[in-house]
């Protein structure tokens, strides 16, 4: 599943589309996750696009009618770009023409994301976006913050790291590099994190998703940029998907928490 340094290298492919007037959206399959809405084709027409942002997991493309167009990419979607002579694939489901001859277009081979259209002023509201918690790259995520909402859950940090109604963007790839480059334990429990080793959290979240977004993201199954371009970050990846590797003198193990696959390496991360 794309995650937040995926998410972002979408949103700065997109900037092509920025300021370009939409001439018409194509609907190849109204209902992906959820039933596409019905009144996207004539709210989209002739509208221009004013801004283009990310709000955790979820790309925000903002129209100059006051609607707002939120694409979340599920498992394995993608947005694409293209211009003028195009030729569909079966998986492309949604696509908006540009009067410039620019095309965007969604494509998602499991149908697990989703669009939705809402007005720009109540995009804060929306049952997607108001329970989000704080972005993990926000300016505005400190310890003290983080000791607030973790120092009485009895839930593994890695699991804590997962919850996007405490910090929004992380996923399962990111959980185990930061856990990995805070050199934190992640069966330790929220409520016996030490404010020291928090820091260490904040320090390395910011770490390695930006090192992510600078390499393009992760490609490890369908992730693509815009233009097609793999991401690279898997090429950094220390711990993820390394079980047996040597770092150290200590064996990458992994484990299952919740469902979810975790690396780790028990002798450099023992702290639980």
């Amino acid at each position: 599943m794309p995650e937040l340094p995926e998410v972002e290298t979408t949103v700065k492919g997109l900037k092509t589309i920025l300021s370009q007037k939409i001439f018409n959206v194509k609907i190849h399959t109204t209902k992906l996750r959820f039933k596409i809405p019905s009144n996207i084709k004539k709210t989209c027409h002739d509208a221009k696009i004013s801004n283009i942002r990310r709000i955790a997991k979820y790309i925000i493309i903002d129209l100059d009618k006051g609607y707002s167009i939120i694409i979340h990419l599920g498992m394995s979607g993608r947005l694409k770009t293209a211009y003028s002579k195009y030729i569909r694939n079966k998986h492309d489901h949604f696509i908006i023409n540009f009067h410039n001859g620019n095309i965007l277009i969604y494509n998602d081979q499991r149908k697990f994301g989703f669009i939705d259209l809402v007005k720009t002023e109540d995009l804060l509201k929306h049952k997607y976006i108001i329970n989000l918690g704080i972005d993990a790259l926000s300016p505005e995520l400190n310890a003290n913050l983080v000791y607030e909402k973790i120092s009485k859950s009895e839930v593994p940090i890695k699991q804590i790291l997962l919850n996007q109604k405490l910090i929004a963007g992380i996923g399962n790839i990111y959980a185990s590099e930061i856990l990995f480059d805070a050199k934190i334990s992640p069966l330790i429990l929220g409520k016996d994190l030490q404010f020291s080793l928090i820091l260490k959290l904040i320090k390395s979240t910011r770490k390695i998703l930006k090192k992510a977004i600078r390499f393009g993201g992760s490609s490890i199954r369908n992730y693509r940029s815009t233009d097609g371009t793999l991401g690279n970050f898997q090429t950094n990846f220390k711990v993820y998907n390394k079980e047996g590797k040597i770092i150290r003198g200590d064996k990458v193990k992994k484990i299952v928490q919740y469902g979810r696959s975790t690396f780790y390496c028990s002798k450099l991360q023992n702290n639980k």
